[in-house]
């Protein structure tokens, strides 16, 4: 099975930057084969929840830090709507991130130079963005919306040219305020 199959979901830039990522051997690298046959067989069996759920923590088993296993745990969790358990993958992902980029401990103190995040080809600091987004939307979806947009702003700080797309998140942040008033 292919990692399109595996992969596919949110469409766009998103599936382009995820497929970009797992083929890198910095992050897609080194997967073991039996991990990838769990995310085959999760794949596979995305509709029998219970069955796929095991397949997956199989693969996390397996290689736990992998990027390929993260990925899917996130989209498993949020597709089918649990996305309390989508936000901690999302958090294991900004550290895993963080980690790659050396960025520190914390991903509020993250300054613009301290990686290439205005290179999209730079992948390491793509990872970061692209988790800290997921982070801050879930955070959002969550009710947790201080949360989501301390993280929503540090993206824009972070990749001034918005390509990660974090105004959209600030915008529907600033709308609920208005409503509020």
């Amino acid at each position: 099975m292919s990692d399109r199959l595996l992969f596919e979901g949110f469409g766009g830039a998103s599936d382009a930057v995820e497929r970009s990522i797992l083929s890198s051997p910095l992050l897609g690298g080194g997967l073991p084969a039996e991990a990838r046959q769990h995310l085959d067989r999760a794949a596979e069996r995305y509709h029998l929840t219970d069955v796929a759920e095991t397949h997956l923590f199989a693969a996390e088993s397996i290689a736990p830090d992998h990027a390929a296993v993260l990925i899917a745990l996130y989209r498993f969790y949020f597709y089918k709507g649990r996305l309390l358990e989508a936000l901690d993958v999302a958090r294991v992902c900004v550290e895993k991130a963080m980690r790659l980029n050396v960025l520190g401990e914390d991903w509020r103190r993250v300054q613009p130079e301290d990686a290439a995040f205005g290179e999209w080809e730079a992948l390491l600091p793509r990872f970061f963005l692209f988790s800290l987004k997921g982070y801050a939307y879930l955070s959002m979806r969550l009710g947790k919306l201080d949360q989501g947009r301390e993280a929503a702003e540090k993206l824009l700080e972070l990749d001034r040219r918005d390509r990660i797309g974090a105004q959209v998140l600030i915008d529907v942040l600033d709308r609920m305020e208005d409503i509020d008033e």
